[in-house]
């Protein structure tokens, strides 16, 4: 069976729309966990918990465990941060299956992963198996230490917000099978 375009430039197959959104999805997460996880890395080696000025007092770089969750919430709840991670990220997977706008895959792929990175300091980092502390190390005045997965996840709800702002929808009625 031939599949024809019905315009030059449309795709060939319906589910094509999809596909794309969804490996610029997971693209995006992949670099944003992969960037987020090497940072912490250095930061490891290289920081402690004096700060290190980088532009006078406005950006310092300052080794931190965070056991809670953003601006130092629910400190203590790992397990429970951990849980809720879980089931930010299955409810993630659910809704990629639907998307087809490559703008909503590019949001979602940075909250995949901010939420991936966090996670993986909470099973990974001692004391380990969903206890693990989160790794923090960006310093700005009057704001709480964070790190890349935090800013993944800023990027994505500024994302999302501007594309329901502009009603951009994750699922064009055009791409609908």
């Amino acid at each position: 069976m031939y599949v024809l375009q019905t315009k030059r430039g449309t795709a060939l197959s319906k589910s094509a729309p999809h596909r794309r959104a969804v490996t610029l999805l997971l693209s995006v997460a992949l670099a944003a966990i992969t960037i987020d996880n090497v940072s912490k890395t250095l930061a490891l080696r290289d920081l402690g918990p004096n700060p290190k000025r980088v532009i006078g007092t406005f950006l310092e770089l300052q080794l931190t465990y965070n056991s809670g969750a953003a601006f130092s919430l629910a400190q203590g709840a790992t397990v429970s941060l951990s849980l809720l991670s879980f089931v930010a990220i299955a409810a993630l997977v659910l809704f990629a299956r639907s998307i087809t706008s490559r703008k909503w895959g590019i949001a979602l792929g940075f909250l995949l992963g901010g939420i991936t990175g966090n996670l993986v300091d909470r099973i990974f980092r001692p004391p380990y198996l969903l206890h693990g502390a989160v790794i923090d190390w960006i310093r700005l005045p009057h704001w709480p230490i964070f790190n890349l997965a935090d800013t993944s996840i800023v990027i994505s709800a500024i994302t999302i917000a501007i594309l329901l702002l502009n009603d951009v929808k994750p699922r064009s009625r055009h791409d609908v099978p």
